[in-house]
């Protein structure tokens, strides 16, 4: 079914890959295009935005990179309004920004517990609360926030922070569903598992068989029942999906991807 996201628009933060390959951000970010989506492209790093929307516009797409932290209100009021002069309105939010600082409870410091606070949930409240007001305007819209599987179960890792915000996420967008559910609007979320994107190599490769990425890569798809992680466009497709009218009746509950990981974790 060609075309699922034609002539809308979404905006997609998190839209680079911190490292070469393909994140989940820049990977929804192209499969939205290819779908017939204008997409609004948004990162802190614009050499990883602008290679996204690159790659949209080389495939015949409409991509438009933007540079913002989006853990700052004023950088996320003028990125929304940027994105309605360039396209008139905001279909789809996905927000796809989150960061891993690895630390339990005693040793997680106060400085990396307020940091993750701020790029992996106060993100989502002040890209929320920004288009909202805009998806009530035009009639409707959708949310697609990315959580993980971290927030219903122990992964292994001492990432207490990561975990929390992550829960945290799953209940804000459940919020978000339930207040705007008779204005159109839906909002739902992804909990991927363990994934092989780049994101995972340098802020876990510390937790691992001390530091051998290889071998990092080998426990974590053994620890899967299908034998290995899912990638960046496993994510990407479920995204495509929540935010699609196949969806339409799908509002305030979570997409779990993961492989059957959690469904044998007790």
């Amino acid at each position: 079914m060609p075309g699922r996201l034609e002539g809308k628009t979404a905006i997609v933060c998190g839209a680079g890959s911190v490292g070469p390959g393909w994140g989940n951000g820049k990977a929804t970010a192209v499969l939205f295009a290819r779908e017939g989506a204008h997409v609004f492209g948004v990162d802190i790093n614009s050499q990883a935005a602008e290679e996204t929307c690159k790659l949209i516009e080389e495939e015949g797409g409409v991509g438009r990179a933007y540079v913002a932290d989006v853990s700052r209100a004023l950088e996320v009021t003028a990125m929304v309004e940027a994105c309605i002069d360039a396209f008139g309105r905001i279909d789809v939010l996905h927000n796809n920004v989150g960061i891993v600082e690895v630390g339990g409870a005693i040793n997680a410091s106060e400085e990396s517990w307020d940091r993750v606070n701020a790029v992996n949930l106060k993100s989502v409240f002040l890209t929320c609360k920004k288009v909202l007001p805009y998806m009530e305007r035009q009639g409707g819209g959708v949310i697609v926030n990315i959580s993980s599987i971290a927030a219903i179960r122990w992964t292994g890792i001492p990432y207490v922070s990561y975990s929390a915000t992550k829960a945290a996420v799953i209940q804000f967008t459940r919020s978000v569903a339930l207040e705007f559910a008779a204005k159109n609007i839906r909002a739902n979320c992804i909990l991927p598992g363990l994934m092989n994107t780049p994101m995972i190599v340098e802020p876990l490769k510390g937790a691992y068989a001390n530091g051998d990425i290889a071998k990092m890569i080998d426990i974590r798809n053994q620890q899967c029942p299908m034998g290995h992680m899912g990638d960046a466009w496993d994510v990407a497709h479920a995204a495509l999906f929540l935010a699609s009218d196949e969806a339409k009746y799908i509002t305030g509950t979570e997409l779990v991807v993961d492989g059957g990981l959690t469904a044998r974790c007790t």
